[in-house]
């Protein structure tokens, strides 16, 4: 439910291939144009040259508005989670949707360090992110995520995420749905069982979640989260599910700041299935691209990452994973 701001209160526990200029409606520097050679769509949001840059703690937009201080994107003085539209927006209706998810009114912290009770409240929150965005007819697909760290280009210290409500299928859940009919059935669930087998790079598991380093990582801790039943999205998960999904993403976020005792950057970004009509489709998992190889060596994308697309791995899965876990031990 949104009041006139566009903010969000707290809930309870177009054709892919056509060949876009700016849609009437859009600032006529935004939209969609058909890249050829790669067969996918590139999204121009120019205002977004303009967002706030790394500001220090008095001017955070993220922080609540304190009574006799400048005012925030939050104009309240305390609160828990906070969503609302982000001002600087990579899609907008009625071309989709862009939303910023604040954890916590605190400044400093993380989503590692987050209470457990907050963190689970998050995943109620997405969960209704998820619903309410996806019902819209101009969002096929909604991506929940959370850029950590300067590292990997995130603009503001405060703990938050953002949401992305896509107007067309983006290329990785493509590649996704892809997999199904390759294996033919669930790719996830066939993965997850193939890295149960072997162990190895299992770095954490509870009754309803694993967390593993996949056999084929391309980062050097990439970390992939999944659902031990099938769940096509958090809309098809048990409370205790969504508690246990919550520990679990808590647990690999301490693990990762205690493998290297600094702060960990990461990309997480929640997988579920497509909202344009096939919600069967898919399996809810998170996954998390970390680029540091070393405490002070990033992993960086170069000529055959971003010329052919292919990942020149630094180090094997299995030595990844051991150290992962070890570090998981060490904080648990």
């Amino acid at each position: 439910m949104s009041d006139r701001t566009g903010r969000h209160s707290l809930p309870s526990p177009g054709d892919t291939r056509s060949r876009s200029h700016p849609r009437l409606g859009q600032h006529p520097r935004t939209g969609q144009r058909f890249e050829e050679l790669r067969g996918e769509q590139v999204a121009y949001a120019i205002h977004r040259q303009e967002r706030t840059f790394l500001p220090d703690r008095d001017h955070c937009p993220l922080c609540p508005t304190r009574p006799g201080g400048p005012a925030t994107e939050i104009p309240v003085a305390a609160f828990e989670i906070a969503v609302f539209d982000n001002l600087f927006p990579a899609f907008r209706s009625p071309h989709g949707a862009s939303e910023v998810v604040v954890y916590t009114d605190s400044h400093h912290g993380s989503f590692g360090t987050l209470a457990p009770e907050r963190a689970q409240a998050l995943m109620w929150v997405w969960r209704h992110r998820y619903q309410e965005l996806g019902a819209r007819a101009d969002v096929q697909y909604v991506l929940i995520f959370e850029n950590r760290g300067v590292e990997v280009g995130a603009t503001l210290h405060h703990p938050h995420g953002q949401i992305y409500g896509y107007p067309f299928l983006p290329p990785v859940p493509k590649l996704e749905l892809a997999a199904d009919a390759r294996l033919g059935g669930c790719a996830p669930c066939a993965l997850l069982q193939k890295e149960l087998d072997d162990g190895r790079r299992v770095v954490h598991e509870n009754e309803s979640v694993v967390a593993y380093i996949p056999y084929a990582a391309r980062w050097p801790y990439e970390v992939h989260v999944l659902m031990r039943r099938h769940r096509a999205s958090l809309l098809d998960c048990q409370a205790a599910e969504l508690s246990l999904l919550a520990e679990s993403l808590q647990t690999v976020t301490r693990g990762y700041d205690a493998l290297f005792s600094r702060p960990f950057p990461y990309v997480m970004v929640v997988h579920q299935a497509p909202t344009d009509g096939r919600f069967s489709d898919g399996h809810l998992h998170v996954e998390f691209y970390p680029p540091l190889r070393t405490a002070d060596k990033l992993k960086y994308l170069a000529g055959s990452e971003q010329g052919a697309g292919t990942f020149v791995g630094d180090t094997l899965p299995e030595d990844s994973a051991r150290a992962l876990r070890e570090a998981i031990a060490r904080v648990s």
